[in-house]
């Protein structure tokens, strides 16, 4: 990771062997410098090796880019937020830190003013821990960008899949469509405020993949910190180009991996404990029998055991001991310790 000036904003995006994105990604922020202000970008090479470190690095020697792109390649897959927590600790360790770290998807192409449009609202309230932009799909119909808490009524309208019963029943939906509040806020493209991250600290590792930024908004929400959607930063998202397992016309979408569904059963226990996470699988199996069977009553064939069924109770059911122990870096840790997902 090259010195570079230090100015208020970093930008840091994580590749896995999509090279390609994350050129494409870096150059559509080059001209966001002109309204945002001069800001760096951390590319992490996440052990690509399929040669995306070599290529990041060659392409961004350019003149073009030297004066405010950096890579930083590492020897470990470690996931998303253990990626991310690398760039992040060696920003928030210099002697002049970014005041904000904005974290960028490769997959990603920034909307002319996107960045400007998060920098407004988050230097504008103290208190605001974090923005993030509205993600769209290639084709230009919304995609998912902030939301409220999972909980046991929600994990029941997600396995019933209706949403009139879920009003019904008084249940707020976990989409949050309107600009303003939100109380988690995806991670494809979203702003923190560094303060924030020196109290709170950075993601847990222990999750690999999936609600590691759900996880690490709860814990800064109950520090005080707020966070807002600002749709007028727009971003189009080719959501899952490194794992394929997302929407996403122009992916080859598989269903969810093991690992998906470790991270659920890891954030329900860390936040509403284990018998927490009994009743939210309980729910949502209650919620997927109703729609089971519904689905002859609305035309629909009726599966016998979905997918998600049987990775829910092979993977994410019942607890593990070690979903229970936080491992959280500080800011001013030293980088490069191996994350707690590795460990037995």
């Amino acid at each position: 990771m090259a010195d570079l000036p230090n100015p208020s904003l970093a930008i840091v995006t994580v590749n896995y062997r999509t090279a390609d994105f994350a050129i494409r990604c870096v150059e559509a922020l080059a001209e966001e410098r002109a309204t945002a202000g001069p800001f760096e970008v951390v590319v992490v090479d996440g052990d690509s090796g399929d040669g995306s470190a070599e290529a990041l690095a060659g392409h961004f020697a350019a003149e073009s880019f030297r004066d405010w792109v950096s890579v930083l390649p590492l020897d470990l897959n470690g996931g998303f937020g253990w990626a991310n927590n690398q760039a992040m600790l060696r920003l928030l360790q210099r002697a002049d830190p970014p005041e904000f770290i904005h974290l960028l998807n490769p997959d990603t192409v920034v909307e002319p003013g996107a960045i400007k449009a998060l920098l407004d609202p988050i230097r504008a309230d103290p208190k605001l821990g974090a923005a993030c932009s509205r993600l769209l799909e290639p084709d230009g119909t919304l995609a998912g960008s902030a939301f409220r808490f999972p909980s046991v009524g929600r994990e029941f309208v997600r396995g019933c899949g209706l949403a009139k019963l879920g009003r019904l029943l008084g249940i707020k939906p976990d989409l949050v469509e309107e600009a303003g509040p939100a109380e988690w806020l995806t991670g494809a493209s979203v702003m923190f405020r560094s303060a924030a991250l020196r109290e709170s600290g950075l993601f847990d590792d222990g999750f690999f993949l999936y609600f590691e930024e759900v996880e690490l908004m709860h814990r800064m929400g109950g520090m005080g910190w707020t966070f807002r959607f600002a749709p007028e930063s727009r971003v189009t998202h080719i959501a899952g180009a490194a794992t394929g397992v997302a929407s996403g016309k122009q992916v080859a979408v598989r269903p969810y991996p093991a690992y998906r569904f470790e991270a659920r059963r890891r954030f329900f226990v860390l936040v509403y404990g284990r018998g927490g996470l009994i009743l939210a699988n309980i729910a949502w199996l209650a919620g997927r029998a109703l729609a089971l069977m519904l689905r002859p009553l609305r035309g629909r064939r009726a599966d016998a055991i979905p997918r998600e069924v049987s990775m829910t109770l092979e993977h994410g059911f019942w607890p593990r001991a070690r979903d229970s122990r936080r491992s959280i870096p500080r800011w001013d840790e030293p980088p490069g310790r191996a994350p707690a997902w590795t460990l037995p």
